[in-house]
């Protein structure tokens, strides 16, 4: 697929001053932050879009927490957080709200994907590989919990996996343990 990649831009914001840059892929354009004077070897965070979590503060999950510890964390080391577009495990707002009215009745995160036709994750990273090489990184450490992105990003090596864990709440406890127990993440 053809990457259209946009010009870099300074962001200042309350986690640190930043450097972005887009990288769109068709109709979905992905976000890169990072410090002008990356490590050599640096902490990247790998977040996947989560509309209800990063900008409106859902206690159903615990993105929002993850997105800036991870801001936080690249502002201190120098690294890059790349926020990728793939809202609900890249099932769409749409559905993702249609899941959550699912899990409402009782159904847990990947039971309500099943009945609306999804795989459990239906998220995918080779974007991240082409973010990587675009900047001539090809040893990272990962901040994250998910094994699917550890095996998925071919040809860069991970020097070290970085848990990201946050305090749960009453309402996200389920989805963290469904995610532990039936998807395998590292929490």
């Amino acid at each position: 697929m053809n990457i259209e990649i946009s010009e870099i831009a300074n962001l200042p914001s309350r986690f640190g001053d930043f450097k972005v840059i887009v990288f769109k892929e068709g109709c979905k354009e992905h976000l890169v932050i990072f410090k002008e004077n990356l490590d050599e070897i640096p902490i990247v965070r790998v977040h996947s879009e989560c509309l209800t979590g990063d900008a409106i503060g859902s206690l159903k999950c615990d993105c929002r927490d993850q997105l800036e510890h991870a801001l936080k964390l690249a502002s201190k080391t120098n690294g890059m957080v790349i926020y990728l577009r793939q809202e609900g495990r890249n099932i769409g707002l749409l559905n993702k709200i249609n899941a959550y009215a699912l899990q409402d009745i009782g159904l847990n995160t990947i039971e309500a994907n099943h009945q609306l036709g999804f795989a459990a994750d239906e998220r995918t990273y080779e974007i991240v590989v082409r973010v990587l090489n675009h900047f001539n990184i090809s040893k990272i450490k990962l901040l994250t919990n998910n094994p699917k992105k550890i095996d998925s990003l071919s040809g860069i090596e991970i020097v070290e996996r970085i848990p990201i864990i946050m305090k749960s709440n009453p309402h996200n406890e389920d989805y963290l343990n469904v995610k532990k127990e039936k998807m395998g993440h590292l929490l």
